[in-house]
């Protein structure tokens, strides 16, 4: 899997350029572009059909890598009294804060969300960064229907870059398939709710 960029919505302080962040950004990286489909192929290749993949799938590898490199799964952020956000995908320790990433499997509302509950993390201080992978434009279209992607999520950058933080990174990762065939597998989809993930 290809990862084409990496914005900053938010890089302030010294973190941002710090070794911890790059280590930790080049994690990240590595375990994205270790993604296969199918497994074992060396590349990822989708099938190459209107919105004939799965998605939830596709991260499980990315999250495996992730916990090799010392990463936890499936944290749970408690920012007050009020009703706890669902579970981050991943999150690791840098100077005493969570480093927290999201692979998104939902609908644009599901982007804002995961963006909103790691910008709140950094407000409330317990968070030092978060990371939102989404697909590409062209990789949605081929992935389940109304998946969140970049391009959709992109004209809302401007109010987390808004955000006053002091110190801590908040980055979206841009994703793609590496090629396409009808002589591959479509990913399995699951079920999330009522609906085909």
């Amino acid at each position: 899997m290809k990862v084409l960029r990496t914005t900053y919505l938010i890089k302030a302080g010294s973190f941002g350029t710090s070794p911890e962040w790059e280590a930790r950004h080049a994690q990240i990286c590595k375990a994205i572009t270790g993604v296969e489909w199918p497994t074992g192929s060396g590349a990822f290749t989708l099938y190459a059909e209107k919105q004939a993949n799965g998605v939830v799938p596709i991260k499980k590898s990315c999250m495996a890598d992730l916990k090799k490199f010392g990463w936890d799964l499936e944290t749970r952020f408690s920012p007050s009294q009020e009703k706890r956000p669902g579970p981050i995908d991943a999150t690791c320790r840098e100077k005493g804060k969570l480093l927290c990433l999201e692979w998104e499997t939902g609908n644009i509302s599901s982007s804002h969300r995961a963006l909103n509950k790691m910008a709140l993390g950094l407000i409330t201080g317990e968070f030092i960064g978060g990371v939102l992978i989404v697909p590409s434009r062209a990789m949605y279209f081929y992935l389940t229907d109304r998946i969140g992607n970049y391009a959709e999520i992109q004209p809302y950058f401007p109010v987390w870059q808004s955000l006053n933080i002091k110190e801590g990174v908040l980055a979206v990762i841009e994703i793609e398939h590496d090629a396409l065939s009808m002589d591959v597998p479509r990913i399995t989809k699951g079920t999330d709710g009522r609906a085909l993930r």
